[in-house]
């Protein structure tokens, strides 16, 4: 059964992150590279970074699941993928600028999580950028170590992946009956 985790993380410099429960980690200055930055993911060993369109307080959902789960890619406006590496047992959620130990964390077993982050409403934002009903949603799930990837691109059309590897995990993502729909999207 997925365990869903809900909180408005204030997206200081327009990112929060998840990362493994040692301070020694988290740095990710030289990680938003310009490609990490145009994903909306930056990825360090055992943290990665959500990139947010807002730099306010932004609804954050994090589910883990016990197995891969099913995501329809048409829900989503952005959708991108990494793993992380967990040997505390406790992931840290927070943003950038939140007091380490005041950030709210989540137990799991130690080992590697695949994250594909869902990202919901992102032009919705208001003319000067404060308001909106953009969200992030992180589905965590025991897997193997990956690099990060979009998915599906935040720009309208399709999803954009020379990566037929790629294209086939998307595949295996969506719900049974609308397969057709994906190769179409996918381009595949």
């Amino acid at each position: 059964m997925p365990r869903t985790f809900q909180y408005e993380i204030l997206a200081d410099y327009h990112q929060f992150y998840l990362q493994d429960d040692d301070q020694s980690f988290g740095d990710l200055s030289a990680a938003w590279t310009q490609e990490a930055t145009d994903r909306l993911l930056a990825v360090a060993p055992h943290v990665i970074g959500v990139g947010t369109v807002r730099n306010m307080a932004v609804p954050v959902s994090v589910v883990v699941h016990e197995s891969q789960p099913k995501i329809s890619p048409d829900e989503w406006d952005h959708i991108t993928t990494a793993s992380l590496q967990i040997d505390t047992g406790r992931i840290v959620v927070a943003g950038c600028t939140d007091y380490y130990p005041d950030a709210a964390r989540i137990e799991v077993v130690p080992g590697i999580y695949e994250a594909v982050i869902c990202y919901s409403k992102l032009g919705s934002l208001s003319e000067d950028g404060l308001d909106g009903e953009d969200s992030y949603h992180v589905h965590l799930f025991p897997g193997r170590e990956s690099e990060p990837a979009i998915l599906k691109r935040r720009q309208d059309g399709p999803c954009v992946t020379a990566n037929p590897a790629i294209a086939l995990w998307l595949q295996s993502m969506r719900p049974a009956g609308r397969v057709a729909e994906l190769g179409s999207l996918a381009g595949i």
